[in-house]
């Protein structure tokens, strides 16, 4: 039972498919359906009833998957980080996420992996493309703020940031004016990263301060415009630490404290484990938790 057939396998498991399974070995379909074949002949147990578009697998290719996928993925990691340390590291690596997040945090651990030979392309991203870029191949890391729902990628967790609730100083002593702070809130503009304001409705609900439902005044994926927009005297808005520490540190902007619980909001790196096959990739990956985690 080769390691190619066993690869073979846990790339069809997690696509559903032949032909995708197919383009991201860089194989032949026929190949990829022969090494299906000849496992499934080993195993004597069909592996994946075959449907008009995709395949569905079968309770022996669950327990199959179950037992194999991650140990194989460890060892091909521990295999790339190997030829990265013994090859020249050249080529591009393509990393993708929240743009606010890149251009402040990730921007810091990029200089080594340039002065290793290494071309780095950026791309800005919500949650959701970053998980379909993935998918599809078009990039080969990503970082998301939000949980990752697509079980064929795998994420750590690179940095954890205090949630801060903040407007220009005299937004903020409005808003504390008033006879509660719900009604402070509720009578200033709310800056959203979205329209369904993920960081603004988790920090209300861990403060019992209600929905506050009115719609965003301004909506923006990239942080730093709302922050420029706050510190121009405009409502208030949710803040991860890293965007606001030192706004508020000048007087730019003040916090408003949270009356009952500190929110937090977890960064995570992502990536498709064949993608860890090219050194580059393997070794840029491992630079960027070791450096985020000995911040």
């Amino acid at each position: 039972m080769s390691l190619s057939r066993l690869r073979t396998f846990v790339e069809v498991y997690r696509l559903r498919s032949l032909s995708s399974a197919a383009r991201s070995l860089n194989l032949t379909q026929s190949n990829v359906s022969q090494h299906i074949a000849g496992l499934e002949v080993a195993l004597g147990r069909p592996l994946f009833e075959r449907l008009a578009r995709g395949v569905r697998p079968t309770l022996a290719a669950d327990e199959l998957a179950a037992d194999l996928g991650e140990h194989l993925d460890r060892a091909e990691e521990a295999l790339a980080e190997a030829r990265a340390r013994s090859s020249e590291l050249t080529g591009a690596v393509r990393i993708l996420g929240h743009a606010d997040f890149i251009a402040e945090v990730v921007t810091q651990h990029l200089p080594a992996l340039v002065e290793a030979g290494i071309r780095i392309r950026l791309q800005p991203a919500n949650r959701d493309l970053v998980q379909q870029m993935l998918i599809e191949g078009n990039f080969d890391l990503g970082v998301s703020a939000y949980p990752i729902t697509d079980s064929r990628l795998r994420s750590e967790v690179i940095r954890e940031e205090t949630l801060r609730a903040v407007a220009a100083p005299v937004v903020a002593a409005r808003i504390l004016a008033a006879s509660s702070l719900e009604e402070g809130l509720g009578r200033e503009p709310v800056l959203s990263y979205s329209l369904d304001r993920p960081m603004i409705d988790a920090w209300l609900a861990g403060n019992n301060l209600g929905d506050l439902a009115a719609s965003p005044a301004v909506t923006c994926p990239d942080l730093r415009v709302l922050r420029n927009l706050l510190a121009a005297g405009t409502g208030w808005s949710i803040m991860p630490n890293y965007l606001c520490q030192k706004e508020i540190g000048q007087g730019v902007l003040a916090e408003i404290a949270a009356p009952n619980r500190v929110m937090s909001l977890s960064y995570s790196l992502v990536w498709l484990s064949t993608a860890l096959r090219h050194p580059r990739v393997a070794h840029a990956r491992q630079a960027l938790l070791r450096g985020m985690r000995r911040r």
